[in-house]
């Protein structure tokens, strides 16, 4: 894309933001927002961090491994290497697997959230992605892990089903706590709140 046009997209996403905020919608700013901060960072973040992100995410994993040594870890290409009694198998940290979209959608939708102040934000957006991070080294290393011991015909339920579901599950807490949780707690109406939260 020209640069040109990626200005015109961000003068664009600006102008309207302005116009929601000044016209009172916080609904429709938010939106416009999140949808088009995501767009911006898939246009000029994710080309320069998706490859750094999979080299922490193999390096970090790669720790694990070399400590109980089901798998090693070439973090300077982003792989993993598992060789086990059943066969070896090279696993790559690819764009889908270096957890950057989830990073990014996290970020966006955290940006325009007015439940938090700025500084708020800025605090709970790197707790959160080292959390993201931390959630994606969990799948990769139990997917590892059960390669290792049940061999490659175990690869495809693992990395389609059990990392999945580790990932989006510890995901979903997240987003509970950082989101729904913090909305219902400083909402003006009522006085709900959890338990022992003042």
């Amino acid at each position: 894309m020209s640069p040109i046009i990626g200005i015109a997209i961000l003068i664009l996403w600006l102008y309207f933001l302005r116009v929601f905020q000044k016209a009172e919608l916080p609904a429709w700013h938010f939106i416009w927002g999140c949808c088009g901060l995501f767009v911006l960072m898939m246009m000029y973040i994710r080309p320069v961090l998706t490859q750094p992100l999979a080299q922490v995410v193999a390096a970090i994993a790669g720790g694990f491994g070399n400590l109980t040594g089901f798998f090693t870890s070439y973090f300077k290409y982003g792989v993993i290497f598992v060789n086990s009694d059943a066969g070896a198998i090279s696993l790559l940290i690819d764009f889908e697997c270096s957890g950057i979209l989830e990073i990014m959608a996290f970020v966006s939708l955290l940006a325009f959230f007015r439940a938090y102040t700025i500084y708020e934000r800025a605090i709970v957006g790197i707790l959160g992605v080292a959390y993201i991070i931390m959630a994606n080294v969990l799948r990769i290393i139990s997917i590892c892990m059960i390669v290792y011991v049940f061999g490659m015909p175990a690869y495809n339920v693992a990395h389609t089903f059990i990392g999945r579901l580790i990932f989006y599950g510890l995901s979903v807490l997240l987003y509970f706590f950082v989101f729904t949780k913090t909305q219902i707690i400083r909402q003006k109406v009522g006085g709900f709140n959890y338990g022992l939260d003042k």
